[in-house]
């Protein structure tokens, strides 16, 4: 069976705006402040879908998510569909992210984020792996100015 891996990042800093929640893996997460973006600035969607548009050659996130967003869709789920319809017969078999910030404390929410990610792919929660790290606060991640998340994505022929 032939396999392809790609792999996405997407990072973006926090900002404190009134109203902007935190949105990560799809789901809204309590905390005070959100990510800056035209979008909702899910890294997690993002780096997932840079990691199938790095397999499919499209590049979502750079053109046709800029222009959505202009016209007011801004659910970054909605990017990570169209990259999954670009895969055509391959289908998902493993997605791993690692997650890098100081806060929030990700530990606490990777089943929620798993259980998302898995619904949005359509594959099973035990296909998804996340990791989680402060990076010892050598980055701006890691001293608390936003969140970076990196992914590997690897599909199969079906």
């Amino acid at each position: 069976m032939t396999a392809i891996t790609g792999i996405g990042q997407d990072s973006h800093a926090f900002e404190e705006a009134p109203g902007k929640p935190l949105i990560l893996a799809g789901i809204k997460l309590d905390h005070p402040i959100g990510l800056k973006g035209n979008s909702d600035a899910d890294v997690v969607l993002h780096s997932i879908t840079n990691a199938i548009s790095s397999i499919t050659g499209s590049n979502i996130l750079g053109t046709i998510a800029d222009q959505l967003c202009q016209e007011g869709v801004t659910d970054s789920s909605n990017y990570l569909k169209l990259a999954l319809d670009d895969l055509g017969d391959w289908k998902i078999s493993h997605i791993a992210i690692t997650i890098e910030c100081l806060k929030p404390k990700i530990s606490l929410q990777i089943d929620s984020m798993k259980k998302s990610i898995a619904k949005l792919c359509h594959i099973n929660k035990t296909d998804v792996g996340i990791t989680a790290t402060t990076g010892e606060g050598m980055t701006a991640f890691g001293k608390g100015e936003g969140i970076q998340a990196i992914t590997i994505v690897t599909v199969n022929k079906t």
